[in-house]
């Protein structure tokens, strides 16, 4: 009999769950409890309620144009990614090419090289051709971290896709544009809806490579780990910190559902 399917070691699987789950997420809750403590300092026991803090935060114009900063990046960036990951899962799904292992693995890349190094060379790269650090440096930098994962969203969702669609769109005459926008791209548009949202978190919670392609404006992250130099703006960074995972959230949960049911829908339309 195995174990894990008994009683006691559902229950024993049950609280290593738990254990987890809370392990991750008290720091999270411990944040936000902080963000409402009336005192400068993060400590217990908490010295009172006050919403000082998420009001402050609004009125600092160096934080809401980190804000902005971020999300513009996030934005273009998550664009960039979507529509070349598009483009490159096409042939990785469909096609069979000399060296397609190797143009995978190059795609893929990313995930393995530490951020550090791809910062280092990204600035390398910038400096030897004479490109001056701006924001679409930082949009580059982060298309380059984002694009794997477009991959790896695109890809099996084209894979699950009958060719016979599209051989039957040829016959009827439409060409390669026609049928991708009329019959590929509907059917892959939750997937591209959810590798949009996983580039433009990835993007906007992203710190090493922005560190060092970044110019003078900077990025949400970078202007988090530039206030906690300061004991005295913490509770504002705590504040704000809560606020961006609380949208994030509602983001990522928004999203996820939408996709599940385009996805039924497509199901249903395709049956």
């Amino acid at each position: 009999m195995d174990a894990a399917m008994s009683k006691s070691g559902r229950r024993l699987l049950r609280g290593l769950f738990g254990l987890v789950v809370v392990f991750l997420y008290a720091p999270i809750a411990i944040l936000l409890v902080f963000s409402f403590n009336n005192s400068e300092l993060p400590s217990f026991p908490l010295s009172g309620f006050t919403l000082t803090w998420y009001r402050q935060f609004v009125h600092d114009p160096e934080l809401i144009g980190s804000l902005e900063t971020s999300a513009i990046v996030a934005a273009l960036s998550s664009v960039g990614a979507v529509v070349l990951g598009t483009l490159a899962s096409i042939p990785l799904a469909r096609r069979r090419f000399t060296g397609k292992a190797a143009a995978s693995a190059l795609l893929l890349s990313p995930l393995v090289v530490p951020y550090v190094v791809l910062g280092i060379s990204l600035l390398l790269l910038f400096h030897a051709v004479g490109v001056p650090r701006t924001i679409m440096t930082v949009v580059i930098g982060h298309i380059v971290i984002s694009l794997p994962y477009t991959l790896l969203v695109l890809i099996p969702r084209l894979e699950q896709i009958d060719v016979a669609l599209e051989e039957a769109a040829y016959d009827l005459g439409a060409n390669r544009v026609q049928t991708f926008r009329l019959i590929i791209l509907p059917l892959i548009l939750p997937a591209v809806v959810s590798a949009f949202l996983i580039s433009f978190t990835t993007s906007f919670d992203e710190y090493a490579i922005a560190s060092f392609v970044a110019g003078t404006r900077a990025t949400f992250p970078l202007y988090l780990y530039g206030a906690l130099r300061f004991p005295n703006r913490l509770p504002e960074v705590i504040a704000v910190a809560v606020v961006v995972m609380t949208v994030s959230l509602i983001v990522v949960v928004g999203a996820e559902l939408g996709r599940r049911v385009a996805e039924r829908r497509l199901e249903a339309l395709a049956s």
